[in-house]
């Protein structure tokens, strides 16, 4: 029987996750992986669709208790899974009206148990272009100061998950036209 993986990855708006995330799956796909990715935002977001939540952005703007929800009914949907791989995008925080909330509270990761965390970084000013750029979500005001207060956030997070869990976290820089590198150190990193 092959181990089965639930990996973590996490990183802010802009740092280039979704691409890294594909081209890891080309990789692991290329070696015969059985691989997954799951968008926790959008499974949490399918949910809340059918209790009348119409834009995804909106999702942050929830009470606590609502996102703790949506967050325990997505955990327990990505928990059933037994592929190879199950590779888990999410984000390390929310940024909800009472401050930041944790993107993976104790009781997620008691649900999902993963075996690997990945916190994916870039440069302040490469996440700052890639932001002004994407015109298709509805983000707050960006500020390099906000940016690099995001990735100390996301660091500290993303290390209490790994303290709580007792698993391993790769922290990545995806600098601007090294995504193989980054899809490399990753793979090298979780034993794939």
């Amino acid at each position: 029987m092959v181990e089965n993986k639930k990996i973590l990855m996490v990183g802010i708006p802009g740092v280039g996750k979704s691409t890294l995330l594909t081209t890891m799956v080309d990789i692991l796909k290329d070696h015969k992986k059985n691989v997954i990715v799951i968008n926790y935002g959008t499974l949490m977001f399918d949910v809340a669709k059918e209790n009348g939540l119409e834009n995804r952005d909106d999702l942050r703007k929830l009470s606590v208790i609502e996102q703790q929800r949506l967050q325990k009914i997505a955990a327990e949907k990505i928990a059933t899974h037994d592929e190879e791989v199950v590779i888990i995008d999410t984000h390390a925080f929310i940024s909800s009206p009472e401050g930041y909330y944790p993107g993976l509270p104790e009781h997620v990761l008691k649900i999902i148990q993963p075996s690997n965390f990945v916190s994916v970084a870039a440069k302040p000013e490469e996440i700052y272009n890639r932001r002004m750029k994407d015109d298709t979500r509805n983000r707050d005001k960006i500020t390099l100061a906000n940016i690099k207060k995001e990735l100390d956030y996301q660091t500290g997070m993303i290390s209490a998950c790994a303290v709580i869990t007792g698993s391993p976290v790769r922290h990545v820089l995806n600098g601007e036209g090294k995504i193989e590198e980054a899809a490399d150190k990753i793979i090298k990193a979780i034993g794939l």
